[in-house]
C-alpha cells in the first residue's frame, strides 16, 4: 500500500515539472509565431543564380 503513496507522489510531482516547464516556454515566447512554421514548406526555396564562367 505504501508503494501507492509513492507513486502518487510521483506522479503528482512529475505533473508539476511538467507544467513549470509549460509556463516557462510560454514566457520565453516558443509558441509566438505558429503560422509560418507551418506555411514555410509550401513556400519554394530560392535558389542561387548559376555562376558565371
Amino acid at each position: 500500500m505504501s508503494i501507492i503513496y509513492f507513486l502518487i507522489g510521483c506522479s503528482v510531482l512529475l505533473a508539476l515539472l511538467f507544467l513549470a516547464a509549460f509556463f516557462w516556454a510560454q514566457r520565453s515566447g516558443q509558441n509566438d509565431d505558429l503560422y509560418t512554421p507551418s506555411m514555410r514548406i509550401l513556400l519554394d526555396d530560392e535558389e542561387d543564380p548559376p555562376a558565371e564562367k
